[in-house]
């Protein structure tokens, strides 16, 4: 068994897990599994893995400036008006990890969807070079983004289970920067949670950072970052707070720093079972909750219902 390759970039470092693995054994998995190839070797054991039973579930394209937007959703099979949550993908667009996300907010009650937000450059869970990954998603630019965005939620508002006078927004990485970007572009958000979502501009595609839109955030953002996260200094991760005070925010808004916890919530020990995984996630979250009270965003259990 040989070690990963290492990365001068912290950024793209923090991205892949510290396991060892061999390139022929992680490739097949993943292949296998529907997870994105540079995410690393997931084995199916301590993937969460949720069915769809008692849901409706689907797929669906729509039509966006110079293509089709591809998109996956889950809901109850119930009828029924449903608080809806966009999930926003890594820089490995959408692969079976932010589809069993849907499935398993559908669970809790939410009308769920996810999206590919580099449909146009390729299927970026099938390259295996992580810097190739980042290189292709860093083609993105904001404007675009916030455009399918906008394309997504005009879908959403005429599907029947889908109430989206309660809309939340997630994603972890470039997913999370995402959050924040969209709810200072969106008045439709309510709501919405970063997972540790990049701090830094990236021009020319992303020349601005939620930093510098943290004046028009229109929702509370719940802000989840690692203390030992390399890709994120936490000089970043405090200016981004220092923003949200500035601007009177951070009386919704907050940011919660995991002290000693690398980039989340990947780095979850392998040995944990798929309960222990679960339930150790479900308590950070609610934790969280607690130390703002209530705070109106997306959590464990919690979300405007």
């Amino acid at each position: 068994m040989n070690d990963r390759a290492k990365f001068d970039d912290p950024h793209i470092e923090s991205l892949l897990p510290k396991v060892p693995f061999t390139r022929r054994g992680f490739i097949a998995s993943s292949l296998a599994s529907g997870f994105a190839l540079a995410a690393g070797p997931i084995a199916a054991q301590t993937a969460i893995i949720t069915p769809a039973d008692g849901l409706d579930v689907g797929a669906a394209l729509v039509p966006v400036s110079g293509g089709n937007l591809p998109v996956y959703f889950a809901a109850p099979k119930k009828a029924g008006k449903y608080a809806t949550v966009i999930v926003v993908p890594e820089v490995f667009g959408m692969h079976e990890y932010q589809r069993d996300i849907c499935r398993r907010l559908a669970k809790t009650g939410y009308y769920a969807i996810t999206l590919d937000p580099f449909f146009r450059i390729g299927d970026l869970s099938k390259i295996a070079d992580v810097k190739e990954v980042v290189g292709k998603a860093n083609t993105l630019a904001d404007d675009q983004m916030l455009s399918d965005l906008d394309a997504l939620v005009a879908f959403v508002e005429n599907q029947p289970k889908a109430n989206t006078k309660k809309l939340g927004i997630t994603g972890m990485c470039r997913g999370g920067r995402t959050v924040w970007m969209y709810t200072a572009h969106s008045n439709k958000i309510k709501a919405g949670v970063s997972w540790y979502g990049g701090l830094n501009p990236n021009p020319p595609a992303q020349p601005l950072t939620p930093i510098d839109v943290a004046d028009k955030l229109n929702a509370p953002v719940l802000g989840l970052y690692g203390g030992a996260d390399q890709g994120i200094p936490l000089d970043a991760v405090e200016r981004m707070r220092a923003a949200l005070v500035a601007f009177g925010k951070d009386q919704q808004s907050m940011i919660h720093v995991y002290d000693g916890m690398p980039r989340l919530p990947r780095r979850l020990p392998r040995e944990l079972s798929q309960g222990s995984r679960r339930r150790r996630l479900e308590a950070h979250a609610r934790m969280v909750q607690e130390e703002r009270g209530g705070l109106r965003t997306l959590n464990a259990e919690i979300f405007l219902k």
